[in-house]
């Protein structure tokens, strides 16, 4: 984790912050800043905002518990301010989010999508899996064509576990 950087548990107030985060990375799928809200509000337990020594988010993971599954955590997005590219941070919020949600769930693996062009993300959880010595599986999820509004990629589950905690 940078220095400067800390992990908070992100609060309704940081919705507007999520949002803007994730509408300024140009690769995320933007929400609506309503539902920003609501994940601060209802999903926070099982989400990550990073923060600067000013207080300013500067990064952030969107999760949930899933309800057919209670030991898995999916995460939605993962986003990281542009001044903040490149220092780990991505890597030290998901590590940091996943072993903290682990101390007030049985969790045993973690889920997301990636689509096929994104490089980052894919490096991301691969390395994931390797720091926790977990098997990695992936199969489509979610084909180009079930996306009603065209010209989405389709999205690749990965499946990282069993997790060690």
């Amino acid at each position: 984790m940078p220095g400067d950087l800390r992990l908070d548990t992100p609060e309704v107030t940081d919705g507007a912050a999520l949002w803007r985060i994730a509408r300024d990375s140009k690769t995320l799928d933007l929400n609506s800043s309503y539902s920003y809200l609501l994940w601060c509000r209802d999903f926070a337990g099982t989400s990550v905002i990073a923060r600067d020594a000013d207080g300013e988010a500067v990064g952030f993971i969107t999760g949930y518990i899933r309800p057919d599954r209670p030991q898995t955590l999916l995460v939605w997005q993962v986003a990281v301010d542009a001044s903040q590219r490149g220092r780990g941070l991505a890597a030290a919020m998901l590590d940091g989010l996943a072993e903290r949600v682990a101390k007030e769930h049985e969790l045993r693996s973690l889920e997301t999508t990636i689509s096929p062009d994104n490089i980052p993300s894919q490096r991301l959880f691969t390395s994931f899996a390797q720091r926790h010595d977990a098997d990695l599986a992936r199969e489509v999820l979610f084909s180009a064509e079930q996306f009603p509004d065209g010209g989405h990629e389709p999205e690749v589950l990965y499946r990282i576990g069993p997790l060690p905690y």
